[in-house]
């Protein structure tokens, strides 16, 4: 194998490491965002449900004035009904008081309804107040653990960079400038072996002559299609398919 076939592949197993770690990376930020999101919507399902029993009692508080206005009116009608002399006014005014004690029976048949709803709502705060929690102390587990896994990824990123140039540096001006212009095009596949006569990045079968160079080690050969670099070792079939 050439020489700097060779290098290239040293150069190329680097790069595909540091790729593989930045794509790690670059995945620990949306799962970050997606378990913080996990744990505002239990936490907004128990804000829902506390304001809902907050909505509850201030209906309730709403009906027990209601009852207290009509108490008072009944207690008003009821001085007017004793200061009266006329039958036709004690009548009408004992009307008004009947329908006063009536309206309380409504309301307070309201007020049993919004206790059953109070206390189903307040069962349901206990819930979603648990859910949350746990919600919360699985999220804080799972952050602290991708914190540790970032951090992880970002040394081992360090230590691969570290002495990538160095890699670099060492091989062929022409077949690294080659390279490079692949990789920003190709990604990490640009250094590929031929097996049954193919190319091993976009799988064309080459001509008996792309073969024979390859077998040759005498100079770079490339993929007339794709333009990737080539490379054979001798456990390959180079034979080329039929």
């Amino acid at each position: 194998m050439l020489e700097a076939i060779e290098k290239l592949l040293i150069l190329q197993d680097r790069d595909r490491k540091i790729a593989r770690v930045n794509n790690e990376l670059a995945r620990i930020e949306p799962e970050r965002e997606q378990l913080k999101s996990r744990a505002a919507n239990t936490q907004s399902s128990l804000d829902a449900a506390k304001l809902r029993g907050k909505q509850i009692e201030s209906q309730r508080k709403d009906l027990e004035l209601e009852v207290e206005a009509q108490k008072q009116k009944i207690a008003k009608y009821s001085i007017q009904q004793f200061e009266t002399k006329k039958n036709d006014e004690f009548k009408a005014i004992g009307h008004e008081i009947e329908g006063c004690k009536a309206n309380i029976i409504k309301i307070e048949d309201k007020e049993i309804e919004l206790m059953e709803q109070a206390e189903a709502a307040q069962k349901e705060v206990v819930a979603a107040t648990q859910t949350a929690n746990e919600a919360k102390k699985h999220v804080e587990g799972q952050i602290a653990e991708l914190a540790s896994r970032e951090e992880n990824f970002k040394k081992e990123l360090a230590e691969l960079t570290t002495n990538r140039e160095e890699l670099a540096s060492v091989v062929d001006e022409d077949a690294r400038s080659r390279y490079e212009r692949l990789l920003k095009n190709k990604g990490e596949n640009v250094v590929v072996g031929i097996q049954h006569g193919v190319c091993g990045g976009c799988h064309m079968k080459f001509p008996q002559q792309i073969v024979l160079s390859c077998r040759r080690e005498e100079e770079i050969v490339t993929c007339p299609n794709c333009g990737r670099i080539l490379y054979y070792t001798r456990d390959m079939d180079l034979a080329v398919a039929d």
